[in-house]
């Protein structure tokens, strides 16, 4: 097997875009702005983006510019109810079960929240490990660091070997830089900084062999 390693990302790619759960997150980004940080809510959704761009993540910009308390804040943006915005898809596990090589999840959130959304698929037993935004501090994806530490916890395989499932095209742009096999997920067509795009998730497979 080519790919020893496979490296998911979490939000809005083990379950589809359409799902709203990021919108809810964005939204209590914005709340945590305004309540804790005393940002006016005129220069809140510039900022945010902004920092998103910059940094990588708006955490990590905040943490730049602000006096943040990183657990608090991610405790915060990720209190969103899961019921009835996720589900168990037996034919999703049972693909992702099926897979050759080791699994992990390759975050930008933290575990306790990959916990929750893995637990609330019935994917928890799937992935060997979550290398969360703890994991790879100071850094975030798409910053080469988080990918060199990345690396490192999965014991060092060959960027040849690493698989990169993951919805966001600045992030797939760097793997590949790093020589990494990259693959954005629920898009359609080709796509200049990723060797392929996919979109259903339950088709991976079958991608895959083509790769």
């Amino acid at each position: 097997m080519r790919f020893s390693t496979l490296f998911f990302d979490l939000d809005d790619t083990l379950y589809p875009p359409e799902s709203g759960l990021w919108a809810q997150i964005r939204q209590r980004i914005n709340l945590f702005m305004h309540d804790r940080m005393g940002l006016q809510w005129d220069e809140i959704d510039e900022l945010r983006e902004r920092l998103f761009k910059e940094y990588g993540t708006t955490l990590r910009g905040l943490q730049t510019l602000y006096s943040l308390d990183m657990d608090e804040y991610l405790a915060y943006v990720h209190a969103v109810p899961l019921a009835g915005v996720l589900h168990p898809d037996p034919e999703l596990r049972a693909m992702l079960a099926g897979l050759p090589g080791r699994k992990f999840i390759f975050t930008n959130a933290d575990a306790a929240h990959a916990g929750r959304v893995l637990a609330a698929m019935r994917l928890e037993d799937i992935f060997e490990q979550t290398i969360d935004i703890n994991a790879i501090a100071p850094y975030c994806k798409p910053m080469p660091e988080a990918f060199s530490i990345a690396t490192e916890i999965a014991g060092s395989p060959e960027p040849g070997s690493c698989l990169l499932i993951e919805d966001q095209a600045r992030i797939t742009r760097v793997a590949r830089q790093l020589g990494w096999t990259t693959i954005l997920a629920w898009r359609n067509g080709a796509d200049p900084d990723a060797d392929a795009t996919l979109p259903r998730l339950i088709d991976l497979p079958e991608l895959i062999e083509t790769l």
